[in-house]
């Protein structure tokens, strides 16, 4: 099913390095609307209710939540909702349930990476079938240093077994997470050997570097995974950030966006100096249970702190603690 050819055709000027076209960093295609959406995403945490069965009231109730907080897409079952702790029955069941409770598919990029193959396709097909946006990928893990070649392959078979033309993928580079990350030439081939398709990519690797030789692959729309390097991101076309402190602080990041769209980039610096305080302080902190548990305070809703076994839930007196510290931030 691959093609033979093999074998890197990267679009380069004379200076060698990797080239970006006239929208850069927007997945915009001329007179048309975005491939992909501009703003902050939410990674979205996953609420388990007291027996660990995903609660779907609270899922869609939090999606609307975010939407109406200032995020312009929702990622579910990403690193924050804790996606490799989901089945896929469970995963299914959760996104029919944003759609069936009126959150538009247009707004979804659900997580479909896992580390077979089969399993890729299953949830990548189900999330296009419903209408996603687009579907954020991560690499095969587990096995230890997988050869590029490998893993174009992963990618390339994901694409002709979907076999749909709706499909668009951002990828998903975590590598001191996931143990695999995805190097800058097999992006480029990935963006050039599948242009309608590989649309995207979040970096969370918080390399600030490799997020920048990402903006330069052409067409390619780059999310850096954390708002610490927004307004470099923005200033070199990016559309904004997927970051998982959106599910308690959405508002803040998205007008930092606003107002650098709005070619006011010294108040974007100025209110960019409060959402990077706000992240500072919760990165102190064990991020999924520490959001959660600032969401049970928040909704006096206990059942939010849950979280999945290896996590271990937020001591509810430290989540006090922590609100007091980013209230007075």
């Amino acid at each position: 099913m691959l093609c033979d050819d093999t074998a890197m055709r990267i679009h380069r000027g004379e200076s060698g390095k990797v080239q970006t076209g006239a929208a850069e960093g927007t997945g915009e295609q001329s007179g048309s609307t975005p491939l992909l959406p501009n703003g902050v995403l939410a990674p979205m945490l996953t609420p388990f209710a007291d027996d660990l069965t995903v609660s779907a009231d609270r899922f869609v109730a939090h999606a609307h939540w975010l939407l109406g907080s200032g995020c312009v897409g929702l990622v579910p079952f990403g690193t924050t909702g804790e996606a490799l702790s989901v089945s896929t029955g469970e995963r299914e069941a959760a996104l029919e349930a944003l759609v069936a409770g009126g959150i538009d598919p247009g707004v979804l990029l659900p997580g479909t990476g896992v580390s077979n193959l089969p399993g890729a396709v299953h949830l990548t097909r189900h999330a296009v079938r419903l209408g996603c946006r687009a579907v954020m990928v991560l690499p095969p893990c587990y096995y230890k240093d997988p050869a590029p070649e490998g893993l174009f392959r992963h990618y390339a078979e994901l694409v002709e077994r979907v076999a749909d033309d709706r499909l668009r993928i951002v990828l998903y580079h975590i590598p001191q997470v996931s143990g695999v990350g995805l190097p800058i030439d097999l992006v480029a081939r990935l963006r050039l050997e599948f242009p309608d398709t590989v649309v995207g990519i979040k970096d969370s690797s918080g390399d600030w570097s490799n997020t920048q030789r990402l903006f330069g692959i052409d067409g390619l729309t780059v999310y850096p995974g954390a708002e610490l390097q927004l307004i470099d991101a923005l200033d070199l076309g990016g559309p904004g950030c997927i970051t998982a402190t959106a599910n308690v602080n959405a508002g803040p990041v998205a007008e930092v966006i606003r107002l650098h769209t709005a070619g006011d980039r010294e108040a974007a610096v100025s209110a960019h100096e409060g959402v990077v305080a706000y992240r500072l302080l919760l990165q102190d902190y064990a991020a999924i249970p520490s959001l959660k548990r600032l969401l049970a305070q928040w909704h006096d809703d206990p059942v939010w702190a849950n979280v999945r076994p290896p996590f271990l839930p937020m001591d509810e007196g430290d989540g006090r603690s922590l609100s007091e510290l980013l209230a007075a931030s």
